[in-house]
């Protein structure tokens, strides 16, 4: 184990729309900072894709530029990824044999619907943690397979790698076959339980054992990273990043949940809630062979939906909050079900909605409505965590780009009826992964943050009716989203909620 105390430990933290990173010293203090922007590409509706070999660069662009900015040897490096983005690549030259990918790409819907009202349908829930649903990394390799090996003759032989962001980094970055234990979850090849890959999940889903990296704990020590001036230093800690998150935050035991705001959010919490819940299962991470479990529940549009917004009334984000902040009271709901609905819902047939439009409708008020559904789909979540247990979630940890709108802030905790907690540092995933490497390589302890504890209180100031009667319209605006043709027009939502 590395003992450099007086070593730095370089953090990246890939994620949907960039790379970013930061060099941190044994005291917590941040040393440099590096960014590299990413794109997205749709070449056809619902699919989303990346360049793996941008994102591999982004990466080594981003500790080339750590390392210049200091002048102290690198002790290790933290990895935070996005997760269930597949990549496949040929295991002998590591060319990338499909492009990423992404976590929010709905392409395998068809194949999703035919396996969950299949009879393994329920036995993939209870093996995975997780339901069937285009978002998980699975489907996406097994179309990827359907293109390139058909037959599976040359995955059957180990001449091609399936992975996750983490794994192709690892490759990329050290020439290691391997992927953490938290992000192998993602895939629904994993038996939550155990944390190894599940013969049932790989025969369901047409996988083969032999195209998969080897499953490590988060705090594996990798092979000396290759081509970039770091005094040959190790990969020390690798999370997805929602999980990087909750380790940032300093969540170790049951009872406290944080929130990940992004272009998508998750819910994340260790403990299991997820029977009666809706939620899913996963593993948060796993540490010299111990697993801690933990329940999640991931909304697909949150940031994402004030982008889109943004755009269809040709300005940016920062506007859309200003003019949310802003905004006269109105009676509308925007239901961004672009790609379905996530949990608790896990609806990939709901449609995108605004409902409550009157002539009067205006910018400011679409904008309320977009940024609302933020905290309205995230409370969503925090109510079906509590159901079924005797503590309510009281106190809520928060991070991520919206996190850092007091106002927004402010409108969570009305919603919701519960503190929120925002950390005077930033970027989370980052620090979570930094801290862990940190750990490894003897720095830090595994108490308090190096960093502190430093943070911003949030209260709710909404009357308890005030809040029931606005989710109670928020529900009924979900439940139109949710009708199928062939529904009755009278369902109401108590008949439309029960949890998959």
């Amino acid at each position: 184990m590395n003992t450099i105390r007086d070593g730095v430990i370089l953090s990246v933290d890939q994620g949907t729309g960039s790379t970013k990173g930061l060099a941190l010293d044994s005291s917590g203090r941040i040393l440099a900072t590096a960014s590299v922007p990413l794109g997205l590409s749709h070449p056809q509706a619902g699919w989303v894709e990346q360049d793996a070999e941008h994102i591999a660069r982004s990466v080594q662009s981003v500790l080339g530029s750590l390392r210049s900015q200091i002048d102290r040897p690198v002790a290790g490096v933290g990895l935070s990824t996005q997760r269930e983005s597949a990549v496949v690549w040929d295991t002998a030259t590591g060319r990338p044999l499909s492009p990423v990918l992404g976590w929010q790409d709905r392409r395998t819907a068809p194949a999703a619907e035919r396996l969950k009202a299949s009879m393994i349908g329920q036995e993939i829930r209870d093996i995975s943690g997780l339901p069937v649903d285009p978002m998980f990394s699975a489907l996406k390799f097994a179309w990827i397979l359907d293109r390139i090996d058909p037959d599976r003759r040359r995955a059957n032989a180990g001449e091609i790698t399936l992975g996750t962001v983490d794994a192709w980094l690892i490759h990329r970055l050290t020439g290691g076959r391997s992927i953490e234990r938290g992000n192998a979850s993602r895939t629904q090849l994993l038996d939550h339980r155990s944390g190894e890959w599940s013969e049932i999940l790989l025969d369901a889903f047409g996988v083969p054992l032999a195209a998969l990296p080897t499953v490590v704990d988060s705090d594996a020590t990798s092979g000396p990273l290759r081509a970039l001036d770091l005094g040959g230093a190790a990969v020390l800690g690798v999370f997805g990043d929602s999980h990087a998150a909750l380790f940032g935050h300093g969540v170790r035991e049951e009872g406290s949940v944080k929130v990940t705001y992004g272009t998508g959010s998750s819910v994340m919490g260790l403990g299991s809630r997820s029977i009666v819940s809706g939620l899913t299962d996963t593993i948060a991470w796993s540490r010299a062979g111990r697993i801690a479990h933990a329940f999640e529940g991931n909304i697909l549009s949150t940031g994402g939906t004030t982008m889109w917004l943004a755009e269809l009334l040709g300005t940016d984000a920062a506007e859309i909050f200003r003019l949310a902040e802003n905004a006269s009271p109105a009676t509308v709901d925007l239901v961004p079900a672009f790609a379905g609905l996530g949990a608790p819902w896990w609806d990939e047939n709901a449609i995108g909605i605004i409902s409550g439009l009157t002539l009067g409708t205006d910018r400011a008020q679409l904008a309320r409505a977009a940024v609302e559904s933020i905290a309205l789909q995230i409370e969503d979540i925090l109510s079906a965590a509590d159901t079924g247990v005797d503590t309510r979630i009281e106190r809520v940890h928060v991070d991520g780009g919206p996190a850092g709108n007091d106002s927004v802030m402010q409108l969570q905790a009305d919603i919701s009826g519960r503190t929120i907690v925002r950390p005077k540092r930033t970027s989370l995933s980052a620090l979570g992964a930094a801290w862990l490497a940190g750990q490894t390589a003897g720095i830090w302890p595994d108490g308090v943050a190096p960093w502190g504890t430093a943070a911003d209180f949030f209260e709710p100031e909404s009357l308890f009716a005030e809040r029931t009667e606005r989710r109670s319209r928020w529900r009924a605006a979900v439940d139109r989203a949710r009708l199928r043709p062939t529904d009755r027009p009278d369902f109401t939502y108590d008949t439309l909620k029960e949890i998959p």
